[in-house]
């Protein structure tokens, strides 16, 4: 198993920087000053039920559907709360409390919900994005040009994030899981750590991801580990039980979602207008971060290479690599992967 080590001197270093970070769970109810966005698809005047929604600072379409109030548009008489979290281990931690009902994860982080020891009943409704170079490996020093140079180096990564399994990923094939020192750190935190000099390197995604090229140099990425085999998806979860009881309110929301991501595809300039509003960060910044990622839509997703199939194999793909970096105490059976699939919201999307 590779080395995980955090000294004391750097944990007291970072107390502030840990300290100004976003709280995760907090609730932000901003919106765009915009004009309002029909909803595309008949409103749904019979839902009155709570959704508690959480959501992260990433360029995706879950962005402009908070940014637009098409929840409220299309359902106008439920109630929608909108809570941000630093990383896919807060998620997992507010699914395991109850206290979420969506959320957005990473699939290395779904995988590891799904695995022991937690076990949770979770189930994947919608991919917001598949990860390319927007999640990549930074080094600062200039001589640092492969990632077996990093042997011996201090790395930082939220832990159970999709970017800390590219992150075990890439040492694996490196030959150098073992032999390097993993930081476990937020994305506001690693910037602070960077700009101390207190980690030579980070895996991380935008926005942190720019603000450490400034001074920084990409090694590697997760378009290179997915070309590898290990692909990442940032994901909508949502806990089996409401699923279950919601299938009308998820179809309205996968709409949503759906027309989302058509206007990254189609009309991108009014998108990132959207998740610039709600990122504070130039237009300009976000059209750049949207060539990152690539954006699936429903009629994609409900076929069997995302919802419709691959996601369950590339969970259970995902599990037993973890199991082997001893990030999981165990792999469930192949049903627990594929049945986190759900792809009837999709299907009805696309009808």
């Amino acid at each position: 198993m590779r080395t995980t080590l955090v000294a004391a001197a750097l944990v007291g270093a970072l107390t502030l920087a840990l300290t100004g970070c976003v709280e995760s769970g907090r609730t932000d109810s901003s919106r765009s000053t915009g004009p309002a966005v029909a909803c595309p698809v008949p409103v749904d005047e019979t839902f009155t039920g709570s959704v508690r929604i959480g959501y992260q600072d990433i360029p995706n379409g879950d962005l402009i559907v908070k940014d637009t109030g098409l929840l409220d548009t299309c359902l106008p008489n439920g109630t929608f709360t909108w809570s941000k979290f630093s990383s896919g281990a807060d998620v997992i931690q507010a699914f395991g409390a109850n206290s979420l009902d969506i959320g957005l994860l990473g699939s290395a982080a779904l995988a590891r919900a799904l695995s022991a020891p937690l076990r949770q009943n979770l189930r994947a409704i919608w991919i917001h994005d598949v990860i390319g170079t927007a999640e990549s490996l930074v080094a600062k020093d200039p001589a640092i040009t492969s990632v077996a140079g990093l042997r011996g180096k201090r790395i930082a990564v939220p832990f159970a994030s999709t970017a800390h399994y590219s992150l075990l990923a890439a040492l694996s094939a490196a030959g150098i899981d073992k032999d390097v020192r993993l930081v476990n750190l937020t994305p506001d935190a690693i910037l602070g750590a960077w700009k101390g000099d207190q980690i030579d390197a980070a895996f991380i995604w935008e926005p942190t991801l720019s603000q450490l090229l400034t001074d920084g140099h990409v090694v590697t990425s997760a378009a290179a580990t997915a070309q590898g085999g290990k692909p990442t998806y940032d994901l909508a979860g949502a806990r089996a039980d409401f699923v279950s009881a919601n299938p009308e309110f998820l179809a309205v929301w996968t709409a949503v979602q759906d027309w989302a991501v058509g206007q990254i595809n189609g009309a991108p300039a009014e998108a990132a207008a959207h998740i610039a509003a709600q990122l504070g960060v130039p237009v300009d910044a976000v059209r750049k971060q949207l060539a990152g990622y690539s954006y699936p839509g429903a009629r994609a997703q409900a076929g069997p290479e995302y919802l419709g199939g691959q996601l369950g194999e590339d969970l259970r793909g995902t599990a037993e690599f973890l199991l082997g970096q001893g990030e999981v105490q165990g792999v469930a059976g192949p049903e627990v992967y594929s049945g986190a699939s759900y792809s009837d919201a999709a299907r009805v999307s696309v009808k």
